[in-house]
């Protein structure tokens, strides 16, 4: 039987992030990580697999960040939690005991109950280097690929795809009016549906996909409208699900759709079980209820929280903003808080305001971009709930700065007077500012109202 102080269960961003933050807390522990697979991707960049990298072994995350860091590493699965012994069982007939366990087991592919699924060349997003890999080799051979889902990934697996030079047609069926509704208003939306549209995809939004047709392969996806899409390929890209099935047979507090339960201090239903990532549940930060946000940058903030908490709380998972960003050739988008349709679902009264602006200054500098900004504010207390930015590469950052000031919940009036850097080659100019000017513009609306 071996021993360690500290044993992770998953080697994705999550699992890797706990592990380094344990080492950093910590030093003087034994930590060991353990996780099924031989190789792991960069959850983010599967995508761009098909496309700017051209193969899975360029995005892996190395296995030095364990190495340098002094932590054991097990290619193995978990497949039994014993909370009363400490220990865990491997389906390699290992038996470790550990003094505090973290899970990170992650994510899987949701797969809608579509007929057809089954047939070969239908893919999921599926974290695993082998699988990837025959998906590359079959977009290799075809010419139609139809995309279900249009959501983040559903968009990047379909501009990827594009670049491919053996493709004629790459399709994205999306239930709702427009893709990315979940995370952007219909105005960001609409500006990123025109531009996949000018790289060539073709975007067929408030459709269903009914039926996956094909003998032994898929050949068509039926519409529910009757419409049929040749298809060699089709990925499904609809979202995933929290892998909850060690925490269910191990006895630990969990929902099926929402994950494990955890406490503010990322604690599971045991004290001696910490877990975090996409395997966790979520709340949002307004409404305090279950949330289907699952990303990287969400999971490694719970890893850091949960290995600095293991031997004692020094740190509070804040409920999930959600924080996105992504982009489409010369177009970024990114999307903080919630949105001006979400709020009204909520029955929350909202002041928008909106600015756009070159991204340089002067806007004669060679390289300078139109970058647009909208603010949602609460009418009546003029806390800052949400923002949207759409424009050229610096979106990803000042998406991440609108989520800052809504973590920090910032009124419009103190976003008026935010202190700013600015510099001609890397900002917008002081005056005109985006999220400065937006916020001015909606006290300005409050004060009226």
């Amino acid at each position: 039987m071996e021993k360690t102080d500290i044993l992770i269960v998953g080697g994705s961003a999550a699992g890797v992030t706990a592990a380094v933050t344990v080492r950093r807390y910590y030093p003087q522990s034994k930590i060991t990580l353990i996780r099924k697979e031989e190789k792991v991707l960069i959850p983010c960049g599967i995508p761009y697999i098909f496309g700017t990298l051209g193969s899975p072994e360029k995005n892996l995350i190395p296995d030095t960040v364990l190495s340098k860091n002094s932590i054991s590493l097990i290619i193995d699965e978990v497949t039994f939690i014993n909370k009363d012994d400490k220990a865990i069982t491997t389906s390699n007939g290992k038996t470790i005991k550990y003094e505090k366990l973290v899970l990170a087991t992650g994510s899987l592919p949701l797969v809608p109950p579509v007929p057809g699924v089954e047939l070969d060349n239908v893919f999921t997003v599926k974290k695993d280097v082998g699988y990837l890999t025959e998906l590359l080799q079959a977009l290799e051979k075809a010419k139609d690929v139809v995309i279900i889902g249009g959501g983040f990934i559903g968009l990047e697996f379909a501009d990827e795809c594009k670049k491919r030079k053996n493709l004629n047609n790459v399709t994205v069926i999306e239930l709702l009016p427009h893709c990315l509704l979940l995370a952007c208003d219909d105005e960001i939306c609409i500006r990123v549906e025109k531009k996949l549209s000018e790289r060539g995809i073709k975007i067929l939004s408030n459709k269903r996909a009914e039926a996956i047709l094909g003998k032994k392969m898929v050949e068509y996806v039926k519409l529910d409208n009757g419409q049929k899409l040749k298809a060699d390929i089709v990925i499904l890209g609809i979202g995933v699900i929290p892998n909850v099935k060690l925490a269910r047979e191990s006895g630990l507090k969990f929902n099926e759709k929402e994950g494990i339960w955890v406490d503010d201090f990322m604690r599971t239903s045991d004290e001696s079980i910490f877990a975090c990532g996409d395997c966790v549940q979520k709340r949002c930060y307004l409404s305090g209820v279950a949330t289907a946000i699952r990303l990287a940058s969400q999971a490694t903030t719970e890893a850091r929280i949960a290995g600095a908490n293991l031997f004692g709380v020094r740190r509070r998972m804040d409920c999930a903003i959600g924080i996105f960003s992504t982009c489409f050739g010369d177009l970024a988008i990114g999307s903080a808080g919630i949105t001006e349709s979400r709020a009204g679902e909520l029955g929350i009264g909202v002041v928008t305001a909106e600015v756009a602006a070159p991204d340089k200054h002067p806007g004669s500098i060679p390289g300078a971009q139109e970058l647009g900004v909208k603010l949602l504010f609460e009418k009546d207390t003029g806390l800052l709930l949400g923002g949207q930015v759409y424009g050229g590469k610096s979106v990803g950052e000042l998406t991440n700065f609108i989520g800052s000031m809504i973590q920090n919940k910032m009124r419009a009036d103190e976003v008026c007077t935010f202190q700013i850097g600015t510099h001609p080659m890397l900002t917008a100019s002081p005056v005109a500012y985006q999220v400065v000017n937006a916020a001015q513009i909606a006290v300005v609306k409050m004060r009226k109202g």
